[in-house]
């Protein structure tokens, strides 16, 4: 079988779009056509259904995505093997690595691993796309993603396929406006306390928030007003504007803090969430992956986090001295 086709069919699925195909392919929008009409017949299935909006894979197009994925590990794992470090027989690592990752490591923790790792591998691209945990682990099993990066628990994932290790741990903060009576406290204010304020969080499937909304409804006769949002700028946007609390990580809420807009407010208890690298079971991780979990693994093997300036000891309103 014509690799050239499972690219294809990969792209496809991935954009879900005829022209997005094309032009990721640096192919003409009939070729793309040719070649997923040629897989049709080949396999004697349909593979997308072809809709006003774009693409949207079939039932028997789902179930044959994670072969193909296979079928293209395997032929780069073997030219790989023949051609020393690099993907191209002269030691250098090159190729484009699809990183799903939550809003708020985008912002913080990766750009600065990205700028080394250009510095050290100039032919390495990475791609990043926010994303929570569900969507993350969908993107490794399709073979849209090779890479992962989930703030989940250090418990064993409900996804048997799926491997994950911690790599850093993100500090959370508690935060509100610097106009709100919980601000500048100097004790953490009771759960039964907390149970009757306005909370912004995000989107349901984020672990510390989910965790939160737990906690504060089990509190006797609770009544907290509950919102939760798809990004972290809308939910520290409206903490922002004084209209309640927000649980975010620490380094997406420090500029703001150092600022002045936000205060935080000492925590009855918030553990430090991991952040855990994953990745797929059964396929083969690519020199340039490999690469970029090097670099991760350099950059956060101290623990620190970029805000620890700003952490504040538990229980307390206080600050730890900057270093």
């Amino acid at each position: 079988m014509d690799t050239r086709l499972l690219h294809t069919f990969l792209t496809l699925a991935r954009t879900g779009n005829f022209t997005a195909a094309a032009t990721e392919l640096h192919l003409a929008q009939s070729t793309v056509t040719v070649h997923i009409r040629t897989l049709e017949r080949e396999w004697g299935t349909r593979l997308f259904d072809r809709l006003p909006t774009g693409t949207l894979l079939t039932e028997s197009g789902r179930r044959r995505l994670e072969g193909a994925q296979e079928v293209l590990d395997a032929v780069a794992r073997l030219r790989t093997g023949g051609a020393g470090a690099g993907e191209g027989g002269d030691g250098v690592v090159r190729g484009r690595v699809r990183v799903g990752t939550p809003e708020s490591l985008c912002a913080t923790r990766l750009p600065p691993v990205i700028a080394a790792l250009r510095t050290r591998h100039p032919e390495v691209d990475v791609d990043l796309y926010a994303a929570g945990t569900g969507e993350c682990v969908e993107g490794l099993r399709s073979g849209r993603l090779d890479l992962a990066l989930l703030l989940e628990d250090e418990a064993e994932l409900p996804f048997p396929d799926v491997a994950a290790e911690t790599v850093a741990r993100e500090e959370l903060a508690l935060v509100c406006a610097s106009g709100h009576p919980l601000a500048g406290g100097e004790h953490a204010p009771s759960w039964a306390r907390l149970a009757r304020e306005t909370f912004f969080l995000l989107e349901e499937g984020c672990s510390y928030s989910d965790a939160l909304e737990r906690r504060l409804l089990a509190v006797p006769d609770a009544r907290p007003r509950l919102t939760r949002f798809g990004g972290v700028d809308a939910a520290r946007s409206c903490v922002t504007a004084g209209l309640g609390l927000t649980l975010l990580p620490l380094t997406s809420v420090e500029e703001q803090v150092r600022q002045g807009r936000l205060a935080r407010v000492p925590a009855p208890d918030f553990r430090d969430v991991p952040v855990r690298l994953a990745r797929h079971r059964r396929r083969w991780t690519s020199p340039a992956a490999e690469a970029l979990v090097e670099e991760m693994t350099r950059q956060w093997a101290d623990g620190e986090t970029p805000g620890a300036a700003l952490s504040a000891p538990r229980g307390s309103g206080g600050r730890r001295p900057s270093k």
